[in-house]
């Protein structure tokens, strides 16, 4: 095991936490902010462990954060003393069944709002990386091919938001002083300065960028469907920071091949790590980031505060209830 106790765990030592999966920028983080906190949280700093590794490490442990490991509900069921699960992040069903864990007497606690405006900034590059098919021309340059492209003139372009949370906002504040216009669609009524709400179909006609900033559920899982993609402008541009399920992947393939879709700039896939020779990596028009719109230090220390608060509340109220 590559874990200890750190800062001040003594006086809580009945209710402890750990940190399953961390890498070396979060751990380096959460050590930064225990340092000041009584609070009796373990950091394993391995982030390549497999669920089959959490009994082991969950021994005695009633609080476990969690970055990117899946939590299946069978091997949570295993892990006797865990009451609580921290996802660090919002997409907690791409890893873990909440409602089953809940069923378990185990309670998913997720975290918003922690990155908004880094992930906005990533949507946002890979709009204007895209527009300006800068991926295709440094991969041909690399190679020795003075290779140019011709490019899109963002200003005056209608940018269209799907969902609208604390991301798509901050991302149309950075796209109206670009000079661009947004439009936005939310499943439930929403009103923002600057922004029209429209229909689906009227954002998919109208604009020149589709960026998605849905929640993964089982209603939005491959929300942006075929026929979605149909209805979307021709030549127009993917942006996808949300998650990859939300899409579906081989028709947005499809429709790159064909140029329905212009240019793709995504963040998220369906199977991540991205799998080699995976077909989205052998299509000109499309610029990938490995998932990594919120790794900022910002956001770093933004999410592991949100974790380590969500601990103490959870120890607070044990203590409350006689059980620390």
């Amino acid at each position: 095991m590559q874990y200890g106790i750190l800062a001040g765990a003594g006086k809580n030592n009945h209710v402890r936490a750990l940190f399953v999966d961390a890498n070396d920028t979060l751990a380096a983080v959460t050590e930064k902010l225990l340092r000041s906190q009584d609070l009796p949280i373990g950091i394993n700093r391995n982030p390549s462990i497999k669920p089959d590794d959490l009994p082991g490490l969950l021994d005695g442990i009633e609080i476990m954060i969690v970055d990117h490991t899946a939590v299946p509900t069978a091997i949570a069921a295993k892990c006797a003393a865990l009451k609580h699960v921290v996802f660090l992040g919002t997409g907690a069903r791409s890893y873990m069944n909440p409602e089953e864990l809940a069923d378990r007497g185990i309670a998913v606690h997720t975290i918003k709002g922690y990155g908004d405006t880094a992930v906005a900034e990533c949507a946002i590059a890979l709009m204007w990386a895209s527009a300006k098919s800068f991926g295709e021309m440094d991969r041909g340059m690399r190679e020795g091919n003075w290779l140019r492209r011709d490019a899109v003139q963002l200003t005056g372009k209608t940018l269209g938001l799907i969902g609208f949370g604390g991301i798509a906002a901050e991302a149309a504040r950075m796209a109206l002083g670009c000079g661009m216009k947004v439009i936005a669609w939310n499943r439930s009524p929403k009103t923002h300065a600057s922004v029209e709400f429209v229909s689906l179909e009227t954002l998919l006609a109208d604009s020149h960028v589709v960026s998605l900033h849905l929640l993964l559920n089982d209603e939005t899982k491959g929300f942006l469907s075929r026929e979605r993609i149909a209805q979307m402008r021709p030549g127009s541009i993917l942006v996808n920071t949300a998650r990859g399920a939300v899409v579906d992947e081989d028709a947005m393939c499809d429709a790159l091949r064909s140029g329905h879709i212009a240019h793709a700039g995504l963040d998220v896939f369906t199977v991540e790590p991205l799998p080699k020779g995976h077909p989205l990596t052998k299509l000109p028009n499309v610029t990938l980031s490995a998932h990594s719109a919120f790794r900022t230090p910002e956001a770093s220390d933004n999410l592991i505060g949100a974790a380590l608060d969500h601990c103490r509340r959870i120890i607070a109220s044990c203590k409350q209830q006689g059980r620390a």
